[in-house]
């Protein structure tokens, strides 16, 4: 089949290099426009325009794709697969497919529409993540599903992690379902719109830590929330990101939310309302991360203080 694909980010990259080493023709690639970095000077290229520029595919990158209409017919496409694009496709869009397009989401669906899936399901606690292809239609992430991959990851994965290695799963799913639509042989399966839950969209106050929350919680919340909004705690030494903790092994019932419990070559450890946490990899404001035990050689807390009192 002749395919257009529409994405954006590194978690699309897997599954445009798998349409490219497929039987299937990329007639076209759309990627959002070039934007200017954080600090305005320098101009950031999208992942996805890199990967296609390096393997000679032709490339568009519109402000508004649902203005584009006539442009993208007359690349004559059987078929568009979308992967985190990032902009809302019209009705007129997306019929004007003969095979209509057809999404790589990284969510269980129903389970977690929106825009930010994995962060969800972590922040949930939930041992197990996967990847659907489905059916895109108008109403976000409610098309029939073609296939669903599910698999558990490392419980120390945080969601970029947890991204690369469900990029990877969808790629090799979406090739088994584009190769079923050309044949025509099965259908995709209405999803239970009564079981769909929504993400609600992440700030960066989300990722404050409060010990008066239980020890499997906060670990959720670094695991969802790094790199961004990044997970913190106010010290006496500014603002201290926690990159990778996890539950302590430790039965504490009488410590104060916030206490440090173990502050030595043994690691860092704080009691939080139900448990505590052991700090494996940390970063304190305009340095570089390392491991708890070295940032304690330079910046010492004391057992028994209490943070964020």
């Amino acid at each position: 089949m002749k395919i257009l694909f529409m994405g954006t980010p590194e978690f699309a990259i897997p599954s445009l290099e798998a349409i490219l080493s497929s039987s299937h023709e990329i007639v076209g690639v759309i990627t959002q426009p070039d934007r200017l970095g954080a600090r305005g000077k320098k101009i950031i290229s999208s992942p996805v325009k890199v990967f296609a520029l390096e393997n000679n595919l032709p490339l568009f990158q519109f402000e508004k794709i649902n203005t584009e209409l006539d442009t993208i017919k007359a690349l004559k496409a059987n078929i568009a697969v979308t992967a985190a694009y990032g902009q809302i496709l019209s009705t007129d869009l997306i019929n004007s497919f003969e095979k209509g397009i057809i999404n790589v989401h990284a969510s269980i669906l129903p389970r977690y529409r929106g825009a930010s899936p994995v962060q969800c399901a972590l922040l949930n606690g939930d041992d197990e993540l996967g990847v659907s292809i489905m059916q895109t239609v108008k109403e976000v992430d409610a098309g029939d599903v073609w296939a669903i991959e599910k698999y558990t990851p490392n419980p120390l994965n945080n969601a970029v992690e947890c991204l690369d290695e469900l990029s990877i799963l969808g790629a090799k799913v979406l090739i088994t379902v584009l190769n079923e639509i050309e044949k025509g042989e099965t259908k995709p399966v209405k999803q239970d719109a009564s079981k769909a839950t929504f993400c609600k969209k992440i700030e960066k106050e989300d990722g404050f830590i409060d010990f008066n929350e239980s020890a499997q919680r906060i670990i959720n919340k670094v695991r969802a929330y790094t790199p961004w909004p990044s997970v913190y705690f106010d010290s006496k030494y500014g603002k201290i990101k926690l990159l990778k903790a996890k539950v302590a092994d430790i039965e504490d019932t009488k410590s104060e939310c916030g206490e440090v419990l173990e502050a030595s070559k043994k690691g860092l450890i704080i009691a939080c309302a139900t448990g505590a946490i052991e700090v494996l990899f940390m970063q304190g404001e305009g340095a570089k991360s390392m491991k708890a035990t070295d940032f304690l050689l330079g910046k010492p807390f004391e057992k028994g203080e209490i943070i964020n009192k």
